[in-house]
């Protein structure tokens, strides 16, 4: 008999049993719910006090091993495993022969007494066994290997099952997400909500995905970003507001990317980057200390030390100090496109001295930056949206946070000159007539509200998903993404 032979076997089999409990009167699926009183973890951290006690417990059948008229079986609940002792004469004889229609991976209700077996294993005597879902499909054993990764992936649900100590890496998420809201409500920030449905795809240089209102016969776009809602809000009068939530880009996928993801925008009136730059590194290094009790931790050998402050270092002098080229005394595109050539970088139409910064910078520098540092300086080709430094008007009052190469937030000091930002769009869209899909639109509604009156601002985006990735020691992104984005299956 062949694999597919026996697996096809074994599921009718499954649903032999099902129906013979139901012609005995015994459907599972009719019971509504089970009053458990205990987890398996505090059974056995409470084993003194509960000994000879009374609970309940439920949870799926992970194993089951018999001897005669006793059978043992390892009960799984959220919290761990608990192994429940049933005895012949102690849960009844129609019971305990019903046994033999239960499979791995059925969820039972279990009344009993906690008690220590001999071989001292804390475990529930069962006075009272009851099935309450029949699992119709057989668990795998273990995952392993490439094919089994992407499995893992796709079904999630067997995957928190079968390996439940996946399960932590998104206890972890949850906690640290919660870590982020504290700091920031602890220090007056409003949380709020702004749209996800967007009729300008704004905020960030970016691909959207685009969708069709039909009742307005209006093509729309799911947000790449919130920023520029968030900058109305604190022109609106809010001083400290952030929202934590879904982005969508229609891009490539990596284990560092995936098309919708979690980003937290931050904005503070009054503030400049370098405010933003110490929350950030306080931010960062407050959510490590409460959710995992270090400063120092190691992603995938490496080890990284959170501990504030971190490196402070101007892009054209990163440039510099990895490749060797010297920006300081090259000051024409003519100069700087005759250095790209060089390095064998793609020369694109527009290009100018700062977009060539940035490329050496992305493609030398980046690589380098394995402990926490803050990269400033950025060209204003490269952000259309940061103050100009008022010193050399070719930088920005702008940083990316790096971590283990990665950029895990960036900010800057918000424009709020109208005049200037109504040109940076206008090169922009100069940019996208080009060619530059990504280049960031017109928006006359946004430069409206600036033109009202934006105070000075620090604004802040952290990628939520990528700080848990190097928190949790995670190659990939899907592993800390609960359903991430997959190809499906050819039928």
């Amino acid at each position: 008999m062949s694999e597919t032979e026996n697996m096809n076997e074994m599921l009718l089999m499954r649903r032999e049993k099902l129906n013979e409990l139901i012609n005995n009167g015994k459907n599972p699926y009719l019971i509504e719910r089970f009053d458990y009183t205990h987890h398996s973890n505090e059974i056995k951290e409470k084993f003194e006090e509960l000994d000879g006690q009374k609970i309940a417990v439920a949870g799926r059948i992970m194993s089951r091993r018999g001897h005669g008229k006793v059978s043992f079986i390892d009960l799984q609940d959220s919290k761990g495993k608990i192994q429940i002792f049933a005895k012949f004469d102690a849960i009844g004889e129609e019971s305990y022969n019903e046994l033999s229609l239960y499979d791995l991976g059925d969820i039972i209700g279990v009344t009993g007494e906690v008690f220590k077996t001999r071989a001292g294993e804390i475990s529930v005597r069962a006075k009272d066994i009851l099935l309450l879902s029949k699992s119709l499909q057989i668990l795998p054993e273990k995952f392993h290997g490439l094919k089994d990764q992407d499995l893992r992936y796709r079904q999630r649900y067997v995957d928190l099952i079968v390996n439940p100590e996946v399960k932590e890496t998104f206890i972890l998420r949850t906690k640290m997400i919660k870590a982020i809201r504290e700091y920031l409500d602890d220090r007056d920030f409003l949380e709020v909500e702004t749209p996800i449905l967007n009729t300008i795809a704004g905020g960030a240089n970016a691909k959207p995905f685009v969708t069709h209102h039909n009742t307005l016969d209006l093509d729309m776009y799911l947000r790449i970003a919130n920023e520029l809602y968030l900058k109305r809000l604190i022109v609106g009068g809010f001083e400290k507001v952030y929202e934590m939530g879904r982005m969508f880009r229609n891009e490539g996928m990596s284990p560092k990317h995936n098309p919708e993801y979690t980003s937290i925008e931050l904005y503070q009136a009054y503030a400049d980057y370098e405010d933003i730059m110490v929350l950030t590194e306080n931010l960062v290094s407050y959510v490590a200390e409460k959710t995992l009790g270090t400063l120092k931790i190691n992603y995938q050998g490496k080890e990284i030390d959170l501990t504030p402050p971190w490196r402070r270092l101007d892009m054209a002098d990163a440039v510099k100090e990895y490749t060797g080229v010297d920006f300081s005394t090259i000051n024409t595109d003519e100069e700087a496109i005759g250095i790209a050539k060089l390095k064998g970088l793609e020369i694109k139409e527009g290009m100018t001295r700062g977009h060539v910064i940035n490329e050496i910078f992305e493609q030398f520098c980046e690589e380098h930056l394995i402990q926490p540092t803050f990269i400033t300086g950025h060209p204003v080709e490269v952000s259309p949206l940061a103050k100009r430094n008022p010193e050399d008007p070719r930088k920005t009052n702008r940083f990316e946070a790096f971590i283990n190469t990665w950029e895990i937030a960036n900010a800057f000091s918000e424009l709020n000159d109208p005049i200037d930002q109504r040109e940076r769009f206008e090169e922009q869209v100069r940019q996208k007539e080009l060619g530059d899909s990504e280049a960031h639109p017109m928006d006359d509604d946004f430069i409206n509200a600036i033109e009202v009156g934006l105070p000075p601002t620090g604004g802040l985006g952290i990628g939520i998903d990528r700080l848990v990735m190097i928190l949790t020691n995670k190659p990939s992104i899907r592993d800390v993404l609960l359903f991430p984005t997959m190809k499906p299956l050819d039928d």
